[in-house]
């Protein structure tokens, strides 16, 4: 049995998110007896991890893979890792942190809020991160791992027209219509009554460390930078440039012991105090509360930004791309000129079928081969309520697939075909690098083109 193991890998890193947010809720079920099916050096592989990783497939209504397959797709995931500890690559935490970040934005987003997901889960969002971590931390790894092997491979136009030529021409794919779409978004504002709001709880909470309440027990109990919050609202030192604008003016106009008036950023709006400062670096505490871009969300000015976006397009003052570039607040489409991207293949053309976001088709359906529709409601990632424009850019023909239409896709392959090859070789050296062992009740798997007894 012989798995494409770049295929393999990246489903692992898709895979991962599903079984982070299913693992980490088992604490609550208690805790159920398991089994250790293989170990690649330190690393070992659970016999639920198997069941969850199979169960996942079903989930998603998708034909699952034999278990054998599955098993050795963990296998190749643990000997990255493995790998990775003998050549010392590693990740940086703060590459880590920013993950989990938005691991934990996907949470908030499915279930609707934090408080939610502590009553889901019966465990605090610190403990939930905490255990999430390590897993992060791992799947990064194995993605550098990855980049490191096939990450400097190349492809030839000659490479391409090769493959091409050598698929039978009644075997070539048919090709349904494809679009590029492009779109620039623009986030509402939050309303004057909840600015006051927040900065009015922030208020008091200073009014109440001037009296001689603890600010670290009030950053623990109110502050929404759940980061800081368990330690006080201590951010630590942080070097002069590596906080945004707004709260390092204020802190370095402070002296140690004192709290800032009420300081307004992306982030949201803080109350923060000075400890110390260290030459080039300061020491600060803050308490955070971030307005609910849900409730009290001012469209006005998102509105007046696009309809003038749109209006310097339409005449050709202005390109999309570059509106897109400098205005838009997807930051992800924006370095792409606004152009929405499939996530499976990284190419900025969508299939029009029912696989495509319906806000999209929809909207497109009316539209023609170069419009630019009025600004109408969108919804962020992360539940916040936003506008766009969008701009339908290009429609392609059903065909038969041929090398000039078709020359990105078939590079693609191409390149995928390579690294695949570049880890297949891979493979086959670090094997001899690791120590693995499979337990019997799977000696009837090939796992990485060997037949499995005890070890391999």
């Amino acid at each position: 049995m012989k798995i494409n193991k770049l295929i393999a890998i990246q489903f692992l890193a898709v895979f991962s998110l599903s079984f982070c947010l299913n693992s980490v809720g088992q604490g609550q079920q208690g805790v159920s007896l398991d089994k250790i099916i293989a170990r690649v050096d330190n690393h070992y592989i659970l016999n639920s991890e198997l069941e969850e990783m199979y169960n996942q497939y079903k989930a998603e209504g998708r034909t699952a893979p034999e278990k054998c397959q599955l098993l050795e797709s963990l296998i190749i995931n643990k000997m990255l890792l493995a790998k990775a500890e003998i050549d010392s690559v590693t990740v940086e935490d703060k590459e880590v942190d920013g993950e989990l970040d938005a691991k934990m934005g996907y949470m908030i987003q499915r279930f609707g809020s934090e408080k939610n997901i502590v009553e889901a889960y019966g465990k605090s969002i610190d403990n939930l991160k905490g255990e999430l971590r390590q897993q992060v931390k791992e799947q990064k790894v194995v993605e550098k791992m990855q980049r490191t092997i096939s990450g400097n491979v190349k492809i030839t136009p000659s490479e391409v027209r090769k493959f091409f030529n050598a698929i039978p021409k009644d075997s070539l794919p048919y090709i349904p219509s494809e679009v590029e779409i492009g779109h620039i978004v623009k986030k509402g504002t939050v309303t004057r009554e909840q600015k006051d709001k927040l900065k009015q709880q922030l208020l008091d909470l200073k009014q109440r460390a001037e009296k001689g309440e603890d600010f670290a027990t009030l950053a623990q109990i109110y502050s929404e930078d759940l980061g800081s919050a368990k330690n006080g609202g201590d951010l630590n030192f942080a070097k002069r440039g590596a906080m945004v604008p707004e709260f390092e003016g204020a802190a370095l106009a402070l002296k140690p012991g004192e709290m800032s008036d009420i300081v307004e950023s992306q982030f949201g709006f803080h109350l923060i105090k000075l400890v110390e400062t260290r030459g080039a670096e300061y020491h600060a505490r803050h308490i955070l509360l971030r307005p609910d871009y849900n409730k009290g969300t001012d469209m006005t000015e998102a509105k007046r930004s696009l309809d003038s976006l749109r209006s310097l397009i339409k005449i050709d003052t202005l390109k999309f791309a570059k509106a897109a570039l400098d205005n838009s607040e997807d930051k992800e489409t924006a370095e792409a000129g606004g152009l929405i991207q499939d996530r499976n293949t990284g190419i900025a053309r969508l299939t029009l079928d029912a696989s495509m976001d319906p806000a999209l088709y929809f909207a497109i359906d009316t539209m023609k081969v170069g419009d630019l529709s009025q600004p109408v409601s969108y919804r962020l990632e992360d539940g916040s309520s936003a506008m766009r424009i969008i701009w339908y850019k290009s429609k392609s023909e059903p065909h038969t697939a041929n090398l000039r239409d078709d020359y990105e896709k078939l590079s693609q392959i191409v390149l995928s075909n390579k690294r695949n090859n570049a880890l297949e070789e891979w493979f086959k050296k670090a094997q001899g690098d690791v120590f693995i062992s499979i337990e019997p009740e799977y000696r009837n798997c090939k796992v990485l083109g060997l037949a499995t007894g005890s070890d391999i």
